[in-house]
């Protein structure tokens, strides 16, 4: 049954599996976060690791943009299992407060989760999946800068003399 305050997590069949024993380690030596993480994989819908709809679901690897609590700036960052999180800038950890609350939701929802000492809500705007060099291209094709674009769609760029 599906709790109507909370949206539907959707897991791929590897990451559900990986990510049930990473996160019980955790909440085994009482690590909130872990707790956490263990209570949406419980919850979560396990589908094929290639089903179609995954496209639109964040998953270990994704690039995920999101808002977090009103009025904070929209940022792009991969979520990582903890082995592989080397940059506070592009990654998240999915057994960060953050992370949990991100996995396995899909575009345009938004779930609340609890860090500093406050609860914040994350709401997700998209998921990348593919090359991260296509995901690099995509996130730099039109930046927007107080609802200017920083390039003109119409300059060809450089060109030699």
């Amino acid at each position: 049954m599906n709790n109507p305050f909370f949206p539907d997590v959707t897991l791929p069949a590897s990451d559900h599996r990986r990510l049930e024993r990473l996160a019980q380690v955790g909440a085994d030596q009482g690590d909130v976060d872990a707790r956490f993480l263990l209570s949406e994989i419980n919850r979560a819908e396990v589908v094929p690791d290639r089903a179609a709809r995954l496209d639109s679901i964040v998953t270990m690897g994704s690039w995920v943009t999101f808002w977090i609590t009103w009025g904070f700036p929209r940022e792009t960052r991969q979520l990582v299992y903890p082995e592989d999180y080397t940059s506070e800038r592009t990654q998240i950890p999915v057994m960060s407060p953050l992370g949990a609350a991100l996995v396995g939701l899909k575009v345009g929802s938004e779930i609340p989760f609890f860090t500093a000492g406050r609860t914040n809500v994350v709401k997700i705007e998209r998921v990348d999946r593919g090359d991260p060099n296509d995901v690099v291209r995509v996130l730099f094709s039109n930046p927007m800068v107080k609802g200017k674009k920083l390039f003109d769609d119409d300059d060809p760029g450089p060109s030699a003399a």
